[in-house]
């Protein structure tokens, strides 16, 4: 079973693209949804005892997170250090489950790939680009989005360039959903005819 990495700094068109991998059959885990599952059953306890006041009808309540973080300089990796184990025990019981199940391809969606140990856990990496304009007008064009707030998400994110350099395969966005899409298969195709990686090719 190959298990690709797809990643992608924000706006970039990653979650898209994800959902093109899973409309050609390839079984997708997605950190973002596994995390706003955990926010509304296991982290919900320990998340509310480190950022007091974050929990409100028993879920954890992302806007006032979100608005806590910002304020606390170390709060991003005490947060991290309560759910990353979380969606990697999510993770592991996914990878389980496609195995058994005699998946060939499986998909994991990280958001973080190149910022946590991600490249350890996967067998090739396929990132999400576009050009810098196109991300900041999807981005900006997002209901409330704010210059701050995308300066905050970009200073914690890999840059985009760096993320290309580590790509096995790369998709760019920017051409339109058809050509994503034609891309998507064709990187599909060549990982069941046993290429692994692009680079240097």
């Amino acid at each position: 079973m190959i298990i690709i990495g797809l990643t992608g700094s924000i706006g970039m068109g990653k979650s898209t693209t994800s959902a093109m991998f899973a409309e050609e059959g390839i079984p997708v885990n997605d950190s973002d949804a596994v995390v706003h599952d955990l926010y509304r059953s296991e982290a919900v306890e320990p998340v509310g005892a480190a950022f007091p006041g974050t929990v409100r009808n028993g879920v954890v309540d992302r806007p006032e997170l979100v608005r806590q973080l910002s304020r606390q300089p170390d709060g991003f990796r005490r947060l991290e250090a309560i759910v990353h184990p979380l969606v990697r025990q999510r993770e592991k019981q996914f990878l389980e489950r496609q195995k058994a199940a005699g998946s060939d391809l499986v998909l994991l969606d990280i958001p973080l790939l190149f910022e946590t140990d991600g490249r350890n856990r996967v067998d090739t990496v396929v990132v999400v680009t576009c050009d810098p304009q196109i991300q900041r007008q999807r981005v900006l064009a997002r209901p409330g989005m704010t210059e701050e707030k995308f300066r905050l998400i970009l200073d914690r994110q890999t840059p985009d360039s760096e993320k290309r350099e580590g790509a096995d395969f790369i998709i760019d966005t920017g051409g339109g959903l058809d050509s994503a899409r034609a891309r998507v298969r064709q990187i599909i195709a060549l990982l069941r005819s046993g290429v692994r990686s692009e680079r240097n090719a």
